[in-house]
This record gives structure tokens, sequence and C-alpha cells, in this order.
């Protein structure tokens, strides 16, 4: 494939990847659909990126990569941990805690971390950014260049989710606080996103930043829930 085609197939995952999730991830029945719709789109990115002539190796996957590796398990099971010394830490509940999550029962928080946040998030959001947008860029521009670009894009991804956080926990009063949460959230997802991409340059493999993108959306969760056990059960949280 020509440089000119390369480049088009990079600004077009950009463009696209931009507006799913800001604007057909908004719409009511993509929101039921969440897990499927977004497995769907993982294997649409991954054919759009062979039909460009990206190769599994370009992507992070092939024989030897299948596994995160020491780097990206020893920062998985950090996090894990750091999840798990928050939540047994009384002083440390009020951060987790998130007003989403008090009605979640234990059938519901054993869905969302076994099935919707490593397929529909995780699974979903490594193969289209650190997999082929990541590679896309890289073959157009040099790596720094590429995370910067993937990270960026990243950021842009969660403008939708984060305003919606910011009004599930009242923290959208008023415009001028509303953008600035916004902005505050694309930047922390950027940089975010550009450990992850880091990751993946560093490993030369997609599970090393996926190990730690579960440990961080799984982990958090996991431990939020934890910290609302005594708001769920009508109790007054430890002091």
């Amino acid at each position: 494939m020509s440089r000119a085609r390369d480049l088009e197939f990079a600004v077009a995952s950009c463009a696209v990847l931009t507006a799913y999730n800001n604007v057909i991830a908004g719409q009511p029945w993509h929101d039921r659909r969440y897990t499927p719709l977004n497995a769907g789109a993982a294997g649409a990115a991954l054919a759009a990126a062979a039909a460009s002539g990206l190769t599994a190796g370009d992507l992070g996957f092939g024989p030897g990569r299948w596994l995160p590796g020491r780097l990206g398990t020893l920062l998985a099971a950090a996090t894990a941990a750091g999840w798990l010394a928050a939540a047994g830490i009384p002083a440390a509940r009020p951060v987790l805690d998130d007003k989403r999550i008090e009605g979640l029962t234990g059938r519901g928080l054993a869905y969302q971390t076994l099935v919707r946040i490593p397929v529909g998030t995780v699974l979903w959001e490594e193969i289209a950014f650190r997999g082929v947008l990541q590679a896309a860029l890289r073959r157009v521009m040099s790596e720094p260049a590429a995370i910067a670009v993937t990270s960026g894009v990243f950021g842009l991804w969660h403008i939708r989710p984060t305003a919606g956080a910011l009004r599930a926990n009242g923290l959208a009063d008023g415009r001028g606080r509303a953008v600035t949460g916004v902005a505050a959230g694309v930047v922390v997802t950027a940089a975010g996103g550009a450990a992850f991409s880091w990751l993946r340059a560093r490993s030369g493999r997609l599970a090393a930043p996926v190990a730690l993108h579960l440990a961080i959306n799984c982990g958090g969760l996991a431990a939020a829930w934890a910290a609302t056990g005594p708001k769920r059960r009508g109790l007054p949280h430890a002091r």
C-alpha cells in the first residue's frame, strides 16, 4: 500500500474512533447491546487493518505474543494489589465512591468484571487503539509521535463517558464546571492511553496493555463495589 493510502487509513481511523464513542455509543440501543456491538466493532477494526496491509505482528499478535510478558504481568499485578489495598483502607473509601454502582448486585458485578468490561471495553479499546490505530500511525510517523496521537484520540474518545460520569455523581453543576471536568477527564485518559501505548511499544505485544487495562478497570470496579458495601446494606461507612 502506498504512503498516501497509509496516511488516509490512519486519519480515517482517528476520525472513526473519535466519532464512535461520542456519537454511536451514546445511543440507547448501543447501551442495550454494548458487549456484542463492541465485539463486532473490534472484529471490523481487525478486518480493516488486514485490508490496509497491517499484519498480525504489526498489531501485537502472533506466535509467542499471546501472553502479557513479564512487564505487563508485573504492572497488572501491582495495579490489582493497589486496588485491593484501597478497598481495605477506610480512609480511602470515599475516593472510590461512585453513585453509578450503588445498586449493583453481586451477579451484576460478576457480569461487569467477567464479560462486559473484558470484551466490550478492554478488548475493543486495546484492539482499536494500541492494536490498529497505533500500528497504522507507526507506518506514517515516528514511534513517539504515533504514541502521542493515539493517546490524544483515546482522550477524545472519553468525552461523552466523562460527561456522563460527572452528571451521575453530581459533579457537573454549571457549564464551566462541566467543561473543566470533561477537559480534565480527557487529559487523564490521554495520559493513561500514553502509558498503554508505551507498554505496547516496549513489550511488542498487545496482551501487555490488555492485562494492565483489565486490572485498572475491573479492579477499580471491584474496589468501588466493595467500598460501597456498607451503603448498599444501609450501614455507616467504617471510620
